[in-house]
């Protein structure tokens, strides 16, 4: 009798704008006017989809990043090569476009963990033109895309989708209740401020119902230390709880969430399972300063599901 081959690793594909961070450690964010001496500083790079990338390889997926970066010759961009490439990430796809400038932040971390930043992205990254359909999607078993860049991804979303690959889009700004993208997902992942702005509704639960009406994809909102809250394939409210931990640094732990997320969808864990496994991802990054890059491995998470199951 032969022997079952080896598990095939789930390979992610990233859709989004990398970001180089300069991120500061404050005791608390300067009013206007003032200054703040930091702490610490330290030069990461970040992005949704960046950071999820980080998520899945530190979980044992694969990541390839796909979407535009800067003028080649910028520092930022060898700057954000070198960083992926001692990751493990598949940087193929990226795209450097003549002229621009890769985006850049400026990160402030106060003494609770919470993060004020300050962004600069050059309008013109956005006429980025994505290589085919048929060379992205070969070997795909999920995308998972910032909402950001709806118009140069919906396309190549809505073909993943006719081609069954799962579609997750995390969300992090406010939608057109007619945007193309409500279509395009199998999955829609808000925050739960930008949720309650693309609905007009103050409540996660009626703005969930109410989107409910317009896509059928799988609809859920983060909320931080709240927990997620989330529809059932019977259109039935659920939440799942955050895990307590002692929060230092959140930047970047919604990126882990929707990245283990995704990759837990392709491995088959039922929605309740998948949205567990992402919260308690989420919630070791916060314990640990250095945005994605401290995010945790499998056998972290899973340690954490166990505590916390026993």
């Amino acid at each position: 009798m032969n022997s079952p081959g080896p598990k095939k690793v789930p390979h992610i594909l990233c859709i989004g704008i990398p970001v180089r961070d300069g991120t500061f450690r404050v005791e608390r964010v300067p009013e206007r006017g003032f200054k703040e001496n930091a702490s610490s500083f330290v030069e990461i790079c970040g992005g949704n989809a960046l950071n999820a990338a980080i998520g899945i390889v530190r979980i044992g997926g694969r990541a390839s990043l796909c979407g535009p970066m800067g003028d080649a010759k910028e520092a930022a961009s060898r700057f954000i090569f070198d960083k992926l490439a001692e990751e493990g990430i598949d940087t193929s796809h990226l795209i450097h476009m003549a002229g621009l400038v890769t985006p850049i932040s400026a990160i402030m971390i106060d003494a609770s963990g919470e993060r004020t930043i300050v962004t600069f992205r050059d309008p013109e990254l956005w006429k980025v033109q994505l290589p085919p359909a048929d060379i992205l999607l070969r070997d795909c078993d999920a995308i998972l895309v910032e909402s950001r860049c709806a118009s140069f991804a919906t396309d190549l979303c809505a073909e993943a989708l006719r081609r069954g690959i799962p579609v997750v889009v995390d969300i992090d700004r406010a939608m057109s209740r007619s945007e193309g993208m409500l279509s395009a997902a199998s999955h829609l992942v808000f925050s739960s401020e930008q949720l309650q702005e693309t609905a007009g509704i103050a409540d996660d639960g009626e703005a969930l119902k109410k989107l409910a009406k317009l896509t059928p994809a799988f609809l859920a909102a983060t909320r931080g230390p709240r927990g997620t809250i989330w529809l059932d394939e019977h259109g039935g409210l659920r939440e799942t709880p955050a895990f307590p931990v002692h929060t230092v640094d959140t930047l970047g732990a919604g990126d882990v969430f929707h990245g283990t997320f995704t990759v837990a969808l392709t491995e088959g864990m039922d929605l309740l399972a998948a949205l567990r496994f992402a919260s308690a991802a989420a919630a070791l990054k916060c314990t640990r300063f250095g945005g994605a890059f401290a995010a945790p491995n499998r056998t972290e998470v899973e340690e954490l599901l166990h505590r916390t199951q026993a």
